[in-house]
């Protein structure tokens, strides 16, 4: 039976459906070229979902494979519990909004959005009253007998998501949709898609290369490398327990340190490449090979004492923080220091001490 929920759409006037997506097993290579491998998805109905990672990892193939822009060589796409994998675009239900807006430069702001329906051969009726409904929905009502040329950045990336969701689709895609927009921009357009999006409650899904993007506005994350996915999980989950050296890495700054376990109970030490010894916990598992990974404000910085001792090799100001990098032998270890009017900054190559929060380090495997 095709899992669905109707969300609350009385001031809308748009019937939008909450349903889940599910991928099994995809895979899709071009010629000689894996772009993805054996891809397992479940995307809960109702639910902001991120596909993130770096240009080139197969997060966009596998929006495009949703959407019907390309076929899978192996495996299949269910919506609310239907196969679609082998439906044309337009039969799919699906609305993508694409990263350059893809905008009828000679039309309205209103035939834009209604362009889709009209392909569709909505009623007139119909038709006039979505496009109301979905520019009104993105506070753009005001401005519907404008062309795209006579809008901020901004405000044609919200006709082309009043686009899509006047076609009253069931799983939403949005293709790095504010990467065109300037940095302040961005953070305001991000907040209004996800005020939109609960609103609507609409299955969406997000694809970006920024983590911050990604960490703001979405309830799950998907990290994906080289055509795989690397780990599933919330925002914080995915900061606190990375799955692997990539997810660490690629989710904000982590300090990763190569070395061996030596000594037992209190005097168990992790001993870097370059002889300098770290405390430990006294029942760490440490997997052979795995690296030391923690994150730059899970260090504390002093002048002295016990602990790490290290030289400052730079210092960035950045505001709430002072990130310090300190080089511990061969090893430069990121801290972020926590900043309040008045402190004192340490200067550059002066002798430090650092610990590290035991229960913060992780132990990882590429």
């Amino acid at each position: 039976m095709a899992e669905a929920a109707t969300a609350d759409h009385s001031s809308t006037d748009l019937a939008i459906e909450a349903v889940g997506l599910r991928i099994e097993g995809v895979d899709v290579s071009y010629g000689d070229l894996k772009v993805l491998n054996n891809i397992n998805l479940d995307i809960k109905p109702g639910e902001f979902f991120a596909l993130l990672g770096p240009s080139g990892c197969g997060k966009t193939t596998l929006l495009r494979l949703i959407a019907g822009f390309v076929q899978a060589d192996k495996g299949r796409v269910m919506v609310g519990g239907e196969e679609i994998s082998r439906l044309p675009p337009w039969k799919r239900d699906v609305g993508m909004v694409f990263q350059s807006y893809a905008l009828w430069p000679h039309m309205s702001v209103a035939r834009n959005v209604a362009f889709g329906l009209e392909e569709r051969r909505v009623p007139k009726a119909d038709v006039a009253r979505r496009v109301e409904a979905a520019l009104d929905l993105v506070g753009l009502k005001h401005l519907a007998d404008r062309r795209p040329s006579q809008l901020s950045g901004g405000q044609q990336q919200r006709v082309a998501l009043a686009r899509t969701i006047a076609i009253e689709p069931k799983i939403l895609l949005l293709d790095e949709p504010l990467s065109n927009l300037d940095a302040k921009l961005r953070v305001q357009v991000r907040r209004e898609l996800r005020e939109l999006q609960q609103r609507l409650g609409l299955t969406t899904i997000l694809v970006t290369h920024d983590q911050e993007e990604a960490n703001t506005i979405c309830d799950r994350v998907a990290v994906m490398n080289a055509g795989d996915v690397q780990q599933v999980g919330t925002p914080a989950a995915l900061y606190e327990a990375p799955a692997n050296l990539f997810v660490a890495n690629f989710l904000g700054t982590a300090n990763i340190v190569a070395g061996r376990v030596v000594g037992s109970g209190e005097t168990r030490m992790f001993e870097t490449e370059n002889g300098v010894k770290i405390p430990i916990s006294a029942d760490a598992q440490v997997t052979e090979g795995a690296r030391m990974v923690f994150r730059p404000q899970d260090v504390a910085i002093t002048e002295g004492g016990p602990g790490v001792p290290g030289r400052v090799s730079f210092r960035e100001f950045l505001g709430a923080s002072v990130r310090y990098g300190v080089s511990v032998g061969a090893t430069e270890i990121a801290v972020d220091a926590p900043f309040r009017a008045g402190d004192k900054l340490y200067d550059l190559d002066q002798p430090v001490t650092l610990t590290i929060a035991p229960r913060s380090i992780r132990w990882l495997l590429a």
